[in-house]
């Protein structure tokens, strides 16, 4: 059993690096290409190798997933080679890291269990839109404005609600946002950079799964493998009820829960986009306490 295990996380480790490769332009790294015509996109395997200063069977092993414990060093020079950024050279790092242990840890058990405190502090959130979001972003808890920002989620039922599905299936999703498929890269990014170092846990295979046979687009992104965290970032949303706004985003680590964190939207008091929120709050529904996870009715 443990062989197996091991084989797994060493294949993705090499799914990892074959879509760097070949995602890789000899150009981009200096190489001089002939007039012929090339049938790997991308660099070849024995060219990396060649950056890589390793042998090409030891590559080859790599990318196959037969070679599990590469060191720091060969690490070091294939993200070098690959012109890889800080954030795709630590994925590499832990996928190695995930490859060389006998026996992984099991993923821990997901859950949408919200804890009361963390409601309360989404109340208190108001105006800002906010809502607890997972590891695999499903919206387990929300404030008025954070359901209603996302212009008919509130059409799916609670267990359903999930910004990466949101994004990929719902039909109002390319409406809300001018630039959807920035939304949608980074999306895919973030579940390829968790998913790669938990391959196995429940949570991410069921929604990937999902995505992979309902979306081309989510299908074509995934087998892609690019991977990035998250920034602070401003996003512009086009709402049906409020207009075009440009909010602020900020993603923070809740501690001692199953990897969830608050995400809050903010505008500068006085300015017509925190008008605008305002404006959402009044206006969202607010369901009767206890009919939904997020929702604390504010007292008059």
């Amino acid at each position: 059993m443990a062989s197996e295990s091991t084989h797994g996380e060493g294949a993705e480790l090499g799914r990892f690096l074959r879509a760097r490769r070949t995602q890789t332009s000899p150009g981009h790294v200096g190489l001089t290409v002939g007039t012929g015509i090339r049938r790997t996109p991308g660099l070849r395997r024995e060219e990396l190798a060649t950056l890589a200063g390793i042998s090409i069977d030891y590559y080859v092993r790599l990318e196959r997933g037969k070679e599990t414990r590469p060191s720091p060093a060969v690490l070091d020079s294939l993200a070098r080679a690959l012109h890889m950024d800080d954030q795709e050279h630590q994925h590499l790092r832990e996928l190695a890291a995930r490859a060389a242990r006998y026996a992984p840890q099991p993923p821990p058990a997901p859950s949408r269990t919200v804890r009361p405190h963390l409601k309360l502090l989404l109340e208190s959130l108001r105006p800002d839109p906010a809502y607890v979001i997972s590891r695999s972003m499903d919206v387990p808890a929300w404030n008025p404005g954070g359901l209603a920002l996302y212009a008919g989620l509130d059409d799916w039922p609670v267990t359903q609600r999930n910004l990466a599905r949101y994004l990929f299936l719902h039909p109002a999703a390319r409406d809300l946002f001018p630039d959807w498929n920035r939304q949608i890269t980074g999306c895919v990014a973030r579940l390829r950079a968790i998913a790669g170092t938990a391959p196995d846990a429940p949570d991410l295979t069921g929604l990937v799964g999902e995505l992979v046979l309902k979306s081309p687009d989510f299908a074509g992104l995934w087998e892609r493998y690019e991977v990035t965290g998250r920034k602070p970032a401003q996003k512009t949303f086009r709402h049906p009820q409020i207009g075009t706004v440009t909010l602020t985003s900020q993603s923070l680590h809740v501690e001692g829960t199953p990897g969830q964190r608050i995400g809050v939207y903010t505008a500068e008091p006085g300015t017509p986009d925190h008008d605008a929120l305002l404006l959402l709050d009044m206006t969202a529904p607010r369901p009767e306490h206890g009919s939904s996870p997020g929702a604390i009715r504010r007292q008059p």
